[in-house]
């Protein structure tokens, strides 16, 4: 029997031990790595360049793991590229306008809406109706930014291209023809220029698509008359959106600045 109380005794001094010196080294090591924080912490205040070069290697190696994961490349920024807008936030005339355009012409209400708030922002700079330049859009490419006509004519005004490469110079170059709202701007810039010469809108529509007289194919009568709806809609009247509506002879022409520069050739819709 004393022998097997010195045993168990024995053993109950060895389980002590060991169970203090497992706490003795767990608490050093938390404080070890409490430490290691700390130091850690003030290094990278006191030495910013190091806190970026840290913080970039890890969302390095997170998105590569997140591209091995999903098997797509990881690009943050890709939304900032996107030509869309909620239309929730636009003002209540323009949000109609998106809504009613995107049902009529099948394309989704958060581009459309971009279009719409940046043709009010140009429309309103360089006194064109907004409605106006949608409708304009409208005929000639339905809304499709990479719509090309067998002449040339480019992007979502069917601009000639290669007649105002000038106009996109402040743009990059002539490939911006295929950015929406480039687009949109050189277009609303051609179209001022040809109202400012014709005196008027109608007159101005029949330079715009090119016409060597008076006989325009039906085009300014096509643009009109998606006008004349488009201001109904903003009115916040219900419109079918294959509605005939009447169109006036003749629309009187914005003050606009006198030009010698081409107009632009553009293809029938």
């Amino acid at each position: 029997m004393t022998a097997l109380k010195k045993l168990a005794l024995g053993l109950r001094t060895f389980t002590t031990d060991v169970v203090q010196g497992f706490f003795e080294i767990t608490h050093n090591g938390f404080a070890l790595v409490g430490l290691a924080v700390v130091f850690s912490v003030v290094t990278l205040n006191a030495r910013p360049e190091w806190r970026q070069l840290g913080e970039t290697r890890l969302m390095g190696w997170l998105q590569a793991r997140q591209e091995v994961v999903t098997g797509m490349p990881v690009e943050p920024e890709a939304v900032e590229r996107a030509t869309a807008t909620n239309p929730k936030e636009l003002p209540k005339q323009q949000a109609a306008l998106a809504y009613w355009l995107s049902k009529k012409y099948k394309v989704a209400p958060e581009p459309l809406s971009a279009l719409v708030a940046a043709a009010y922002d140009v429309g309103d700079k360089s006194r064109v109706e907004p409605a106006l330049i949608l409708a304009v859009m409208a005929v000639e490419s339905g809304f499709n930014p990479f719509a090309q006509s067998p002449v040339g004519a480019q992007g979502l005004m069917q601009v000639m291209t290669s007649v105002h490469t000038d106009k996109y110079e402040s743009f990059g170059g002539k490939l911006a023809a295929f950015d929406p709202v480039t687009n949109l701007r050189v277009g609303v810039k051609v179209l001022q220029e040809c109202i400012g010469r014709a005196g008027s809108v109608e007159g101005g529509l029949k330079q715009y698509v090119g016409a060597t007289s008076s006989d325009d194919g039906g085009y300014a009568g096509k643009v009109l008359a998606e006008l004349a709806r488009l201001r109904q809609v903003a009115q916040g009247k219900s419109i079918p959106l294959g509605t005939p509506v009447v169109v006036p002879t003749a629309l009187p022409a914005e003050p606009a600045a006198k030009s010698d520069e081409k107009i632009a050739l553009l293809s029938q819709s």
